[in-house]
């Protein structure tokens, strides 16, 4: 009812603070659909949110606010892009030592049989891998989420993040 009445009038600027933080599934996806027809029919849609991978999924551009400053601007790829590493995924049943002294490993955590590896050099750390396993299950190699980026824009520890 309030998505009506906000779009009441065909306003060519539309802001929407945390928009989809009670719907379900079905609904975000038919919201943001909306948003998309909106925005391709020339109107603006602004929007604050925590969900950064829907912000990740569905904006053309993000900007990434803290104290008052805009710390990041651009599209989601961009800002993903200014911070490195990539994430190694793969079911880990067996022996898990050694793993944080891969070459290029940064972290590793383990959830149940899923361990995910930090990298700073995603080819080294799988050249390793695969010369002392025979098997990566369920192997996966990801870029940086735009929670990481947006963590490591926000770290305020000396000598890390943009807020320093």
């Amino acid at each position: 009812m309030l998505l009506a009445v906000a779009l009441a009038g065909a306003p060519p600027l539309l802001l929407l603070d945390e928009p989809t933080s009670a719907m379900d599934v079905e609904g975000r996806h038919a919201f943001w659909a909306t948003m998309r027809g909106l925005a391709d029919r020339g109107h603006t849609v602004v929007f604050a949110t925590h969900h950064l991978d829907e912000a990740d999924a569905v904006a053309d551009r993000v900007v990434v606010v803290a104290g008052g400053r805009i710390v990041a601007d651009g599209s989601a790829a961009e800002i993903k892009r200014r911070i490195g590493g990539r994430t190694i995924r793969f079911t880990c049943p067996g022996l898990r030592a050694g793993l944080a002294a891969l070459p290029g490993v940064t972290g590793v955590t383990a959830l149940g049989d899923l361990v995910e590896l930090a990298t700073a050099d995603a080819e080294a750390t799988l050249r390793a891998l695969l010369a002392t396993r025979d098997l990566l299950p369920d192997l996966e190699v990801r870029g940086a989420t735009l929670e990481q980026a947006f963590l490591q824009l926000l770290d305020t520890r000396p000598g890390a993040g943009a807020l320093r």
